[in-house]
């Protein structure tokens, strides 16, 4: 497949990962969970919005019993800056003694994954997990321990298949990155 270049408001973005290799990375960690996870059924807390699709194929591929809840995560001001979560909204099923998983798009300064992870840890769940289709290490603000990602990538500007810019793209099957 040739890669294609769209525009979306004033950046041009060239294909970067087709829809075929982003479903043979996300089989390869639903198999690592269905094993991880055989007899303990996980709550799986998906992160709107971007992770929508990516929720979407890795819960066809999960062949054990288990609940998804979608949450949204309200923020301070100044998230940019600090990440801070006020509050995590949606979230109705009890977490405690569960085995909870967080599924995410992208995780990449991880300030929002830290202060929701922090607060899923008051609630003292049986075991806390992070699921991500994208991993940036190399721009990790926080020492987190993620244990599930599906593909790490340079720190790239990407969208398509649940990442936005500044609202567009999400619908896109393939994930382009900026093209400089």
């Amino acid at each position: 497949m040739h890669p294609r270049t769209i525009t979306l408001h004033d950046c041009d973005f060239s294909t970067y990962m087709h829809e075929e290799e982003i479903l043979s990375y996300i089989q390869l960690l639903a198999d690592q969970i269905n094993k991880d996870y055989a007899n303990k059924k996980p709550l799986f807390l998906a992160v709107l919005n971007g992770s929508f699709m990516f929720v979407s194929d890795l819960a066809k591929r999960i062949n054990l019993d288990c609940e998804v809840s979608f949450i949204r995560l309200s923020s301070y001001k100044d998230m940019q800056s600090t990440g801070k979560v006020k509050e995590i909204l949606g979230l109705t099923e009890d977490v405690h003694s569960r085995h909870v998983v967080v599924l995410e798009d992208i995780v990449d300064t991880g300030h929002t994954i830290n202060g929701l992870l922090q607060q899923l840890k008051e609630k003292q769940p049986a075991s806390l997990e992070v699921a991500t289709l994208l991993l940036k290490p190399d721009c990790l603000q926080h020492k987190l321990d993620i244990k599930y990602v599906a593909k790490s990538i340079p720190n790239d500007f990407v969208v398509g298949y649940g990442l936005d810019y500044n609202g567009l793209g999400r619908n896109l099957r393939d994930i382009y990155k900026i093209v400089s």
